[in-house]
């Protein structure tokens, strides 16, 4: 992995569960933040058993490269799998030494196609060309699955493993949440029922922070007492503290995870994310709090998750259009309670369990594809 956060340790720790009930054991090696904006959000951990790895980056015409020492366990591993990335530099001696019939078997797992930012028609003849090379691919969506086998990647060797956060812990934390702790927090940060909208996730450019602030001001114009809460750090922190000092719209809540993340979320009417969409739909079905997002042409895989009009909307691509979208929606509830209703039974669809089965049910296939493929070499 090129490093872990904490969104992921419950499926990591999940994964290797369910690997050690097949007999297959389960190494997490990662590397460094590479970024600037990787380090910003502040959500790196350690697990135990977890193999850090050294690595060496450089940044070349604008693009990363970035190479982690596998050392032995290239050579003990009978499988390697690693983020779908030309920056990898670790990936490309694997790939030929899986060619040479001399290493590990080489899995991906990524989007299937970039998502979040554009790319030059040679990048991606590049990315889909290293990815035939590896013998499986776990794609997080749907989507990325049809990516990459319209690029003719073998469909049999394709596992779709439904990207998910830990909703069980946070559903559980949701539902536990009292009216005692609602109340205090709304008199803490004076957010009135009904009026109250959710940031969750990294302050980096890709959420468009000045966009979401500018739509947040024009949501309180038409409804006094609107407040917006805004859960994350990263680089545009200082966005985010200079409308706080300049408005009472806007209210920094800092990072939110398990039991803080559940309480925003009960006080919440409305998730706001005008920028990329990613695990965030996970959230907020579990919070039962629908997104209002934008047409915008970056969002990562999981906006797929999405329906407009049933479990989120998607609002026009301008700030006061979209404020005018989400003051109609607040003042329709029984049209945001049709919603909730939907993000719950969604919450149930996309579970951490899920994809964790899904993926392990993958590896599995996978390690018998490559049993079956080391007897024909040797006949």
């Amino acid at each position: 992995m090129p490093f872990l956060s904490e969104f992921r340790r419950s499926f990591y720790g999940r994964l290797e569960q369910d690997l050690d009930a097949r007999g297959i054991r389960l190494v997490i090696a990662y590397g460094a933040p590479y970024s600037g904006d990787q380090e910003a959000r502040r959500d790196l951990i350690h697990m135990d058993g977890a193999v850090r790895l050294k690595q060496w980056s450089a940044w070349v015409a604008g693009r990363p490269l970035v190479h982690k020492r596998l050392g032995a366990l290239a050579r003990s591993a009978d499988v390697v799998v690693v983020d779908q990335s030309l920056r990898n530099m670790e990936l490309y001696p694997l790939l030929l030494r899986q060619l040479t019939g001399r290493g590990p078997t080489v899995a991906m797992w990524d989007h299937g196609r970039t998502y979040t930012r554009p790319q030059s028609g040679l990048e991606q003849s590049l990315k889909y060309a290293l990815t035939r090379r590896a013998r499986w691919f776990f794609s997080y969506t749907a989507g990325g699955a049809r990516a990459v086998t319209e690029h003719r990647f073998p469909r049999q060797r394709v596992t779709v493993v439904q990207n998910a956060v830990d909703t069980t812990a946070l559903g559980d934390a949701y539902r536990g949440v009292t009216e005692r702790q609602t109340a205090g927090l709304r008199r803490k940060y004076d957010l009135t029922a009904g009026r109250t909208g959710l940031f969750v996730g990294a302050l980096s450019s890709g959420k468009r922070i000045p966009f979401l602030i500018e739509a947040a001001e024009r949501i309180a114009d038409r409804l006094p007492g609107f407040r917006l809460l805004v859960a994350g750090t990263g680089q545009e922190q200082q966005v985010v503290d200079a409308a706080a000092a300049r408005t009472p719209v806007v209210v920094p809540v800092g990072q939110a995870f398990g039991d803080r993340k559940a309480l925003l979320g009960a006080v919440s009417d409305v998730m706001l994310m005008p920028g990329l969409v990613g695990l965030c739909a996970v959230d907020s079905f579990v919070l039962e709090a629908p997104i209002v997002t934008t047409a915008w042409p970056w969002h990562a895989p999981e906006f797929e998750y999405l329906e407009h009009g049933r479990n989120a909307f998607v609002a026009p691509d301008d700030p006061g259009r979209y404020a005018a979208a989400v003051a109609e929606l607040l003042g329709s509830p029984e049209r945001l309670d049709a919603m909730r209703r939907e993000c719950r039974r969604d919450a149930r669809r996309y579970t951490v369990e899920e994809m964790s089965r899904r993926f392990a049910d993958g590896l599995v296939d996978l390690l018998e594809d490559r049993r079956r493929l080391l007897e024909d070499r040797h006949r």
